[in-house]
């Protein structure tokens, strides 16, 4: 696919490196095939990568944003998924170029904080895993990881950042089971002046939330996946009918309202693609819509969806394209 197809925003960069770092999790480092730097990027960012398969998926960048000679992303292979990360880990080989956009932010590390404390599940580590090389270079940073895994096996990153970040990270193995799971609220249960960043699973985010209730607004963040890959695994099929072309389309189980408009030519803003950001807003003129997104409000969800991520409880949805 050229870079002018997929608008000048993308580039091509070569996979320099493909390495297994944990259980289904592989590490790509992407680099200028003519060895130059990369387009800078702020700790927290992500880049858009369309997989060989066509699909287009999002990646935290976990190196070094000091480093412009690579981007390194970690992606973990769903197999309850939409196929993205299949393809990312599955079809990628070292040597061939992917289509890969400019570095977006949407989870920023506040300037102003100077102590800091990381809650990473999984593959949550990635965008956490940058800020924290980050704040290696600034001066009077003080930061602490608790990185939550279900074994070693599944721990991405965990030799280096014992080796990087010596004494400031805890490592926790559930080993999938919720009486071992650690107890954060000795954490959060008296503020302080620490800005919290988490990252991970729904259900970690959900409990970071709840038990940070009562600390200074604008002092906790998160970062979401978007939508649990149990839910993409209870997926049906559905059509789509474009108001003003009158195009049926028909919505695969394992494809989105947006990878489908796409498909067929029908330019809709994007960016995140897991219904964290809002630029894919659809006036919805008809059906019954199953929202999926963290960004409509109540009195938004008759009339309007977001088509990177929500689907129908109905059999068609009416959209105004």
């Amino acid at each position: 696919m050229s870079g002018q197809m997929m608008g000048a925003d993308f580039l091509p960069l070569l996979v320099s490196c493909r390495e297994q770092v944990a259980t289904g999790t592989f590490l790509l480092e992407l680099r200028d095939p003519a060895g130059g730097e990369l387009p800078a990027f702020t700790p927290g960012s992500h880049l858009t990568v369309v997989a060989p398969n066509g699909a287009r998926r999002n990646y935290s960048i976990c190196s070094d944003p000091a480093q412009r000679q690579c981007y390194q992303l970690a992606i973990k292979r769903d197999s309850a998924g939409r196929g993205g990360s299949l393809s990312m880990c599955d079809d990628v080989a070292e040597g061939q170029l992917l289509m890969v956009s400019q570095p977006r932010n949407n989870f920023l590390l506040t300037e102003r904080a100077r102590k800091f404390l990381f809650v990473a599940g999984g593959i949550g580590i990635t965008p956490i895993l940058s800020m924290m090389r980050h704040l290696r270079h600034v001066d009077g940073a003080a930061m602490q990881l608790i990185y939550l895994t279900r074994n070693v096996q599944d721990t991405a990153f965990l030799r280096e950042l014992q080796t990087e970040f010596a004494g400031q990270v805890t490592v926790h193995h559930d080993q999938g089971l919720p009486d071992q799971a650690l107890d954060l609220w000795p954490l959060f249960e008296k503020p302080t002046n620490a800005h919290i960043y988490c990252c991970g699973p729904k259900g970690l985010m959900d409990g970071v939330h709840d038990m940070t209730g009562h600390w200074s607004s604008g002092t906790v963040h998160f970062e979401s996946f978007g939508v649990d890959a149990a839910v993409h695994a209870q997926n049906t099929p559905f059509q789509v009918r474009l108001q003003r072309s009158g195009m049926r389309l028909q919505v695969g189980a394992r494809q989105s309202i947006l990878e489908v408009l796409r498909a067929q030519g029908c330019r809709v803003p994007s960016s995140c693609e897991s219904g964290t950001c809002g630029s894919c807003k659809t006036v919805l003129l008809g059906g019954e819509p199953e929202h999926r997104d963290m960004v409509l409000a109540d009195n938004e969800q008759s009339t309007h969806i977001m088509v990177c991520v929500s689907r129908a409880r109905s059999a068609e949805l009416l959209l105004d394209l």
